[in-house]
């Protein structure tokens, strides 16, 4: 590999890729390398499905063409595209489609998709292709394709003990020092007892160990995700243009136009993200019923062209992709009628962003009640809220922003005021 500048970002919020650009620039190295040596391998059915779609439209076929010409290379560290051509790029996604993550301290690959896509999807024909709804439904099926195998027996090969690879060895038990108590486990049984990665990544806490709180007071909103304050935006339009540098939220587009977005105009947003070793389900911010609950298919792979080029771009498309990306909506009427009707929305990011929704439309909820989860992938979430509820917002004495820490779930983040 060329030497290159040492190039570390803060754009890995989260921890799902490395801070520093040249692991990320190393592990997709030497993928490629060890593709290399076995030669061209027979591609996965939905994968050979892909390549078939995209060399019979001619459109599709330009754009996955040219994308990965069009690299910035004034800019991209390595100084050349490493994923050369579409060709390359779908033997490795081949190859991960029997794969899961596994743990690295400061260089954890958990969205190796995003990693092969990093440079050319910023691309004026990554961006165009990227939106593309054909497109999307064609990554859709191969990120459930590898979903089912996260979800199979095949791939706990990770839940080991390896002290620097293993998600139970001695680098990730001493990132996450509380695991034992505060998630169902056994550390008696093979891989703590669990039977797959994805049964891993969904992993529920204890009795317990995250508490409602103020479980009786209607007044206070608690924390829907263990996520950090990303952005609060007040006086939401029915329509703007998301797509620019600020990216204003635009409640028509986050909605897909639902019968409910004029009750949400002028009304606030709440956003905050999830990290890669967060807990990823989803609980009610409030106590009421839920009037509407449902699943939109959106995008997987697309960024602002505000930051194109940019490493960061991914996870500072936050705001943008609230109205493009696949996306689970679910709008619940508030027991506290100064809060009445908000919305709950869980937004995919990247790979397999399976939204599962676990709640039913006319079931009452209490405050804390599980909503749904997140199949490894998705993090970030937004709460809705109408333009008369006043807000107070407790974030733990943090600003939003990337730099935020989690905020418990269930934990109070706002309180309502008459």
């Amino acid at each position: 590999m060329n030497a290159v500048a040492k190039i570390n970002t803060p754009f890995r919020v989260g921890q799902w890729l490395p801070s520093d650009h040249e692991i990320l620039n190393n592990w997709l190295e030497e993928l490629i390398q060890e593709l290399s040596l076995k030669g061209e391998q027979s591609l996965h059915p939905v994968i050979q499905k892909f390549k078939d779609f995209i060399e019979n439209d001619a459109e599709v076929y330009m754009l996955f063409s040219l994308m990965f010409t069009q690299v910035n290379h004034k800019k991209d560290p390595s100084g050349n595209p490493q994923v050369k051509s579409y060709l390359q790029m779908l033997q490795l996604l081949n190859a991960i489609m029997t794969r899961a993550p596994k743990y690295a301290r400061n260089g954890l690959v958990g969205f190796p998709i995003n990693a092969i896509l990093d440079w050319s999807m910023g691309t004026p024909s990554g961006y165009a292709a990227f939106l593309n709804d054909k497109v999307n439904f064609h990554l859709k099926a191969v990120l459930n394709e590898w979903a089912r195998y996260l979800g199979s027996k095949d791939s706990t090969f990770v839940l080991n003990k390896d002290p620097k690879t293993g998600w139970f060895g001695a680098d990730a038990m001493e990132d996450m020092p509380d695991f034992v108590d505060d998630f169902i486990c056994n550390p008696e049984l093979p891989h703590y007892g669990f039977t797959s990665w994805d049964d891993f990544f969904t992993r529920q806490f204890r009795d317990g160990r995250r508490p409602v709180a103020y479980p009786d007071d209607p007044a206070v909103i608690v924390n829907a995700c263990e996520s950090g304050p990303y952005k609060i935006a007040r006086k939401i339009e029915k329509s703007d243009t998301f797509w620019i540098k600020s990216q204003p939220y635009s409640l028509q587009h986050m909605l897909a136009n639902d019968s409910f977005v004029d009750t949400f105009v002028d009304g606030t947003i709440y956003q905050a993200f999830l990290s890669a070793l967060s807990y990823h389900r989803w609980h009610s911010p409030v106590s009421g019923i839920v009037e509407s609950a449902y699943v939109i298919d959106g995008t997987y792979y697309s960024e602002s062209w505000e930051e194109r080029f940019d490493p960061a771009g991914p996870n500072d498309s936050q705001g943008y992709i609230t109205e493009l990306a696949t996306r689970a909506l679910i709008f619940i009427k508030a027991d506290n009628p100064d809060i009445g009707l908000m919305c709950f929305m869980a937004v995919g990011m990247a790979e397999v962003s399976t939204c599962e929704i676990t709640v039913y439309e006319g079931q009452h909820i209490k405050k804390g009640d599980e909503l749904g989860m997140f199949h490894f992938g998705g993090s970030t979430h937004c709460l809705i809220f109408r333009p008369e509820v006043n807000l107070e917002f407790d974030l733990h004495g943090q600003k939003p922003g990337l730099d935020a820490h989690n905020i418990k779930v269930r934990e109070r983040i706002a309180t309502v005021t008459k």
